[in-house]
């Protein structure tokens, strides 16, 4: 069997009157993936793993779209597994159980996909005070239906990180009560292995369309912010905790 797609093959260009936007193809998520890998790149490369006591890790999953019910999607065993044999090389958990379960009670997933910056001509689609713009920082998705995973919990520990690192304060998205709500995979894989988790990403316009529209400034908001959350995640988790 054969199988043809057709996509744009032109290069990322800068486009506004101060090239203040990103136009590319594939941005939702490759952007999200871009700025995860470069963060635990640069946390690696800073010396941030010799003095980690957490593992640090990033994990790109296929057919996110479709709902990620696959073998290499998010809503197989992957996560659980890769926790499970992370514990026994380590010598941690080879043994009891219990130690499993504390790792998984101690981890966060940042579930990180593009989120809908508001639109010029549909800024209705968006709650009046919930509406994220380009260039205006890193953004927190909240849904009562538990479509998005963010609580009150892992919003505040994402909100601190971005403090800290000197971020502009984190912009929420909140879909209308009346309007129709995606889902990505923080509630997947919350569900399955039981890991806190938080869904966040940066704000962009024409989504799933051939050719896409971000922020640049918000690019690097995004990469400082991954690297926060590798350096000083447990710092102020155990500080909420306390």
């Amino acid at each position: 069997d054969f199988e043809l797609n057709l996509f744009d093959v032109q290069t990322a260009s800068l486009g506004g009157l101060h090239s203040e936007f990103v136009h590319s193809a594939r941005l939702d998520n490759l952007a999200s993936c871009f700025l995860s890998l470069r963060g635990l790149i640069d946390h690696v490369k800073g010396g941030g793993v010799q003095d980690d006591e957490d593992i640090s890790m990033i994990a790109m999953f296929d057919h996110e779209e479709v709902g990620s019910s696959s073998a290499t999607g998010a809503g197989s065993p992957i996560i659980g597994e890769a926790v499970k044999r992370i514990n026994h090389a380590l010598g941690a958990g080879a043994d009891s159980p219990i130690l499993y379960d504390r790792a998984i009670q101690r981890s966060l997933v940042l579930s990180v996909d593009q989120a809908h910056a508001v639109h010029p001509n549909y800024a209705s689609k968006h709650e009046k005070n919930h509406g994220p713009v380009m260039n205006g920082g890193m953004v927190i998705k909240r849904n009562a239906n538990q479509r998005y995973a963010t609580n009150g919990v892992t919003g505040l520990i994402i909100r601190q990180l971005a403090k800290n690192a000197g971020l502009p304060p984190i912009q929420e998205f909140v879909v209308r009560n009346d309007c129709g709500c995606g889902s990505t995979i923080g509630p997947v894989i919350s569900t399955a292995t039981g890991m806190r988790a938080i869904d966040m990403g940066c704000p962009q316009l024409s989504m799933h369309s051939i050719r896409e529209t971000m922020g640049v400034k918000d690019l690097t908001h995004g990469l400082a912010l991954f690297k926060a959350f590798f350096s000083d995640f447990s710092t102020i988790d155990s500080k909420i905790e306390e």
